[in-house]
């Protein structure tokens, strides 16, 4: 994907996050849980996404090189009616969503979009990742609204998978960015030569992922004949939505191979 196809789809996903969280939390009714994140509920999945957003929009507006200082919040603006909401800290935050919560995220939303529209993807910014640029956030928050719409659909029962396109992207990225990261971050234990691949049934994408030691190995394509130790096969969406540990290995097409291995997937790469 170019990053003109990762900014249409940030715009269509949080879009779609908005109508959700309006549709599961109307004014003056209480906010319901989300099943996908365990503790939160749809108003505390509404502050992350907007905090996340904003926070980029501060890095790519103020084309700062260097991580910012966290006590800042100023970039927040957060409206009137939210003054003394459920700190974040007390989640699940089940009390009515303030009336101008949702429209304070779309605000932010649309903020960041036109600043993607605006920056080159190599413009020069700080970021979490090797790839310190424009274009690592374009990406990024394209998929984390598309994670974060599935989860606030799911709230009502309602999700739709993540488009195809988008999502054989978030998993090779995953592999390739986060996986070595989420290791290094939660100091995950060493790898011992197991081989993960994962197979898409809806396009012809392969990825075959190897951890040896503290080293993540991603070889794409091939025809699948090489050693494995666990086969995962799936919808592009399906094996997105599984290493973002929002549906377990059973709704897969298929999953071959040793199962104790894959049990060990999200020890080798733990959830943030």
């Amino acid at each position: 994907m170019d990053s003109m196809d990762h900014i249409a789809q940030f715009h269509s996903d949080t879009g779609a996050f908005a109508a959700a969280v309006r549709r599961s939390a109307p004014e003056g009714t209480p906010a319901p849980p989300v099943p996908s994140c365990p503790g939160w509920s749809v108003g505390d999945l509404v502050v992350h996404l907007a905090t996340v957003q904003r926070y980029v929009a501060r890095l790519l507006r103020e084309r700062l090189t260097e991580q910012p200082d966290h006590s800042d919040l100023s970039f927040l603006q957060l409206p009137p009616d939210t003054d003394g909401w459920p700190h974040p800290d007390n989640a699940p935050n089940r009390t009515p969503l303030p009336a101008t919560l949702v429209d304070w995220f779309t605000d932010g939303a649309a903020a960041l979009e036109e600043l993607f529209r605006s920056s080159a993807p190599d413009e020069p910014v700080w970021t979490w990742a090797p790839d310190r640029t424009a274009g690592f956030w374009m990406r990024i928050q394209a998929i984390e609204a598309a994670v974060h719409r599935w989860d606030a659909e799911n709230a009502t029962g309602t999700a739709r998978p993540v488009a195809p396109a988008l999502a054989a992207d978030a998993v090779g990225q995953n592999f390739r960015v986060m996986a070595p990261f989420r290791r290094t971050l939660r100091q995950a234990p060493p790898g011992s030569g197991e081989r993960f691949r994962f197979r898409r049934t809806d396009g012809t994408d392969l990825w075959t992922v190897h951890f040896d030691g503290d080293v993540v190995r991603l070889d794409e394509g091939g025809d699948g004949d090489g050693p494995c130790d666990v086969e995962l096969a799936g919808t592009a969406s399906d094996l997105m939505l599984f290493l973002w540990q929002r549906i377990p290995a059973g709704q897969l097409a298929e999953v071959k191979g040793d199962r104790g291995v894959l049990d060990r997937y999200f020890t080798l790469v733990p959830p943030v």
